[in-house]
């Protein structure tokens, strides 16, 4: 079990406090939901999390197979949608893996990315586009 705390700023932003380290991550609404934008949304925040998730169970796959993937990137993309009720539609993920992945390990290692607990914990409505690019 890990503890997070909250606490809400007013003006829409909260501050969450990651029990075992004391980092903190603040969050803003978003602009076109009556906030400033000015930090992470907390649905920015899923979008981040996957990317990230993802990323970390590649770094996983490649620290078991004696493979460095230091420098290798994502971006997140994501969509919102208002209908019926406003949530994520869409997250688009896109790799760029600097590592020499050998081919013959390339589809264990993008499933491997596909498993990871973010992934599996999102609604099934929310469509996920993945990509991986090999340099």
């Amino acid at each position: 079990m890990v503890e997070m705390n909250g606490v809400y700023e007013g003006q829409l932003r909260c501050t969450t406090t990651h029990g075992p380290s004391k980092n903190v991550v603040s969050t803003d609404a978003p602009k076109d939901n009556q906030g400033r934008g000015e930090a992470f949304s907390p649905t920015d925040l899923v979008g981040a999390a996957l990317g990230s998730c993802m990323m970390t169970i590649m770094g996983i796959f490649a620290q078991r197979h004696n493979l460095d993937l230091r420098g290798s990137t994502y971006h997140v993309e994501k969509e919102m949608v208002t209908a019926p009720i406003r949530r994520i539609g869409k997250l688009t993920v896109v790799f760029t893996i600097t590592g020499n992945i050998p081919v013959d390990k390339r589809h264990a290692f993008e499933t491997a990315a596909l498993t990871c607990p973010v992934h599996k914990s999102l609604h099934p409505d929310i469509q996920v586009d993945t990509t991986f690019n090999y340099k």
